[in-house]
């Protein structure tokens, strides 16, 4: 978000008592002062009351329901809204959601603020909301922004907690929440948002529930059945990933290796052990824990090619963290973390060309990408 403050697009006004809006019904009161949208945003200029639009008191509703949570007069700016645009609601949250299909975050996360100013209680909107920053998280993990990402996934938590505590109980909340959950390896978690998504659809036919409902359930039981066979719910598990994304890796291998003792078949400890020790800079042991995460299933997931990947390289194994990278991009093509990686791969091999090559494909991939962005810049100096 922009570090300027929204609501100085605002201006507050006192409309004239006998002020009326050509073909708009309405009701202004004059006691209260009315918010406008400044026309040009980036010009102070003099404001002209003979200019005034519906659209401009409108957008200045929705900024000020944004960003002015305190404001004694929000529920007269909401009476004018449902007056003016009785689907206002319906279509913002359209908009909203093909802003986040397009990560066009930031504008999706101010219609979004509008929302909730508009209607508080709207669980819908509390649960998109939390879809975006969880999302917004992903973009910036593939950037390896990790700090922002971070940042997101912990609002985005909040956001799922609101809208899993909502009564009455809202079946996608958990589903989604679910996904959430198991990005961030945390399987009982996981487990506990399915299991609620399941209990919560179980007597809903088919016929109500639909295709993607249908899938949802199929799906559901697929991930609880995936999590008990593999006994990723197992407390040492959790502690092992709490540890290692805490910095503790020491005592999240120990962890992880106390759980490999009873689970040796299990490709995501494997590849959990792998994460750590390359986190510690120990590439021979993390590859070698990587290759076994291949050999019981991790060949299904790009990260494993691409984490082991990072071993060769530091290996000076270049032919083998080649391999690996193509791999992890025939499972993933458009992995904007891939690309950087051949990049850097080139590199190391003096490749400057090659390496300027997969930075502008990240760019033209992700616009919004910092690091093959300085990287560019670093090569045309």
């Amino acid at each position: 978000m922009s570090s300027t403050n929204p609501l100085d697009s605002v201006y507050f006004i006192t409309l004239p008592e006998d002020f009326k809006l050509s073909q708009h019904a309405m009701h202004i009161d004059p006691t209260i002062p009315l918010p406008v949208q400044k026309k040009d945003q980036n010009d102070p200029g003099s404001f002209n009351m003979e200019e005034l639009t519906a659209e401009q008191i409108l957008s200045g509703i929705l900024t000020v329901l944004a960003y002015s949570k305190d404001d004694k007069n929000l529920p007269y700016y909401r009476s004018i809204l449902k007056q003016a645009r009785p689907n206002i609601q319906k279509e913002l949250t359209e908009a909203a959601i093909l802003k986040i299909k397009n990560e066009d975050f930031e504008i999706a996360e101010e219609i979004l603020a509008a929302l909730r100013g508009f209607d508080p209680e709207d669980m819908g909107t509390i649960l998109n909301t939390a879809l975006l920053l969880d999302q917004h998280a992903e973009a910036y993990r593939r950037q390896s922004l990790h700090e922002d990402a971070d940042a997101c996934d912990a609002e985005a938590l909040t956001y799922y907690k609101l809208a899993m505590d909502a009564e009455p109980s809202i079946p996608d909340a958990f589903f989604n929440a679910g996904f959430f959950y198991l990005k961030q390896r945390n399987f009982i978690e996981a487990r506990d948002c399915f299991e609620t998504y399941l209990a919560l659809t179980c007597d809903i036919p088919d016929d109500e529930l639909g295709k993607n409902g249908i899938y949802k359930k199929e799906r559901s039981q697929e991930i609880l059945d995936n999590i008990k066979n593999d006994n990723m719910d197992d407390a040492h598990f959790k502690a092992a990933y709490d540890f290692i994304s805490q910095g503790q890796e020491e005592k999240g291998l120990e962890q992880i290796r106390l759980f490999l003792e009873h689970n040796p078949r299990v490709w995501n400890a494997w590849f959990m052990l792998g994460w750590g020790l390359r986190r510690l800079g120990r590439y021979d042991d993390a590859q070698k824990a990587f290759t076994t995460a291949l050999q019981y299933g991790g060949d299904k997931n790009s990260d494993t090619y691409n984490e082991i990947s990072i071993c060769y390289m530091e290996q000076q194994n270049f032919k083998d963290a080649q391999k690996s990278l193509q791999n992890a991009l025939s499972l993933e093509p458009e992995s904007v973390k891939i690309i950087s990686n051949l990049g850097y791969l080139a590199l190391k091999q003096g490749k400057i060309a090659e390496a300027q090559k997969y930075f502008l494909t990240v760019l033209e991939l992700d616009p919004n990408d910092k690091i093959a962005r300085e990287e560019l810049e670093k090569l045309e100096a």
